[in-house]
């Protein structure tokens, strides 16, 4: 079983800011499906620890972990003489305290990375690596948010858990982290990033913070705690609408949406919100199962690897949600396998996509998990939908674009609002 990952939140398996860990996005506290979204930028993390999950699949991001086989080095005129000569002068020559040999090693590794210009392909440390491969149990601890790597390297407070640490603290959507503590995390990687703020429940994680019209950067500390969030809500709206929201796709994601829908099809709804916003992705089967449950038959998703292999994935006729009329809502924060599902019924023309521009982390990683701990995770494909569009990069454009300003009252939802009209009236 293969995971669409990109969270690295700290709930391991989607990675959203709950400081935990995901398939999408990376979040530091999970979503709840009945609570306000707000709108989240670019690849999202979880800062959570998850709590380990016996009978949830085997850990990995995307595609199975590989077996520790010797590796042939990818480019025969690498220079392994000019690396032996630098840490000779550096033994010869250096003022100060050389750091021991594994320390330098992960620095060479990590610097070779930056060179790829892919934030997913990534080193991780041994320390992380045992977090990372925890599969979630939909418990976390952590400050409650979601957090996106910027392309200038700097980490960004996606969206927010609603009630949870994060947001009661005044941490607000579009706040860079800087530093938690007197550990400055500038330049690290995302997931080393989300390893300094996630922690055990009650513990403080200091932030220091540069936000947007503020000159100085401000101090907030955050009181991490456990998070528990339900994969999936439901519930009936007035005017008959049926509402399923799911919150990451786990090893169970699909029967949970199939349950959700049985019950609310009962109540003979006029249609259906699908929300995936602020999900950071989660399980390639699910995401397809899931897919399957709202589409007959016909292609759901197409997988490209770098040699011009090619695999497609399909959905199939009989399920419960293939006539209701539905909507699907999306944001900044809907990732990875959360695209996969919102670009086929998007393409299939069976829903409408309202809210705002994806996340666009359309590849697939590979964990190659080392002798020391440490893990590998290696870019190895990418997603396309069934219209043959990319979604790496590039993300989904909603049919009908709904912004969620960040001053919108608790309580309010535009983009709910707007699904429901849509529903109603069909424009």
């Amino acid at each position: 079983m293969r995971k669409v990952l990109i969270i690295v939140g700290i709930a391991v398996i989607a990675i959203a800011m709950t400081i935990g860990a995901f398939g999408g996005g990376f979040a530091v506290g999970r979503l709840t499906a009945n609570a306000k979204a707000p709108a989240a930028p670019s690849p999202s993390v979880t800062l959570e620890a998850a709590t380990p999950e016996e009978t949830v699949a085997p850990p990995s991001t995307s595609a199975p972990p590989t077996p520790r086989t010797p590796v042939v080095p990818a480019s025969d005129d690498f220079d392994y003489q000019i690396l032996q000569d630098v840490l000779k002068l550096l033994d010869q020559q250096f003022y100060g305290e050389i750091p021991d040999g594994k320390t330098l090693a992960y620095g060479a590794i990590r610097g070779m990375l930056l060179t790829l210009d892919d934030p997913y392909t990534s080193f991780i440390d041994p320390q992380v690596s045992a977090i990372l491969n925890e599969d979630a149990s939909g418990t976390f601890e952590g400050i409650g948010a979601m957090v996106n790597m910027r392309d200038d390297g700097y980490l960004e407070i996606a969206s927010l858990i609603p009630g949870q640490p994060a947001e009661a603290a005044g941490v607000l959507p579009g706040d860079i982290i800087l530093a938690v503590g007197d550990q400055s995390i500038v330049g690290l990687g995302l997931y080393e990033a989300i390893s300094y703020i996630r922690g055990p429940a009650g513990t403080e994680a200091v932030l220091k913070i540069a936000r947007p019209d503020v000159e100085e950067p401000i101090i907030i500390t955050v009181v991490r705690a456990k998070i528990e969030v339900p994969v999936v809500d439901y519930k009936m709206l007035e005017n008959d609408i049926a509402y399923v929201r799911l919150t990451e796709f786990d090893a169970n994601a699909a029967d949970k949406v199939n349950d959700a829908l049985k019950e609310l099809l009962a109540k003979k709804p006029k249609g259906l919100i699908f929300d995936l916003r602020a999900n950071p992705g989660g399980w390639l089967d699910q995401a397809i199962k899931v897919s399957d449950i709202f589409l007959g038959k016909g292609l759901v998703a197409i997988e490209r690897d770098s040699s011009g292999g090619e695999q497609r994935f399909y959905s199939y006729n009989g399920d419960l949600g293939e006539d209701i009329p539905m909507v699907v809502l999306v944001n900044a924060g809907s990732a990875s396998a959360s695209e996969i599902v919102a670009g086929a019924l998007q393409d299939r023309e069976r829903a409408v996509l309202i809210g705002t521009k994806t996340l666009g982390k359309g590849s697939v990683q590979r964990p190659n998990d080392l002798q020391d701990g440490s893990q590998l995770r290696v870019t190895i494909a990418r997603w396309f939908t069934p219209k043959d569009k990319s979604i790496h990069g590039d993300g989904l454009e909603p049919d009908i674009e709904v912004e969620y300003p960040r001053d919108t009252p608790v309580g309010e939802d535009p983009q709910l609002d707007r699904a429901v009209e849509y529903l109603r009236s069909g424009n």
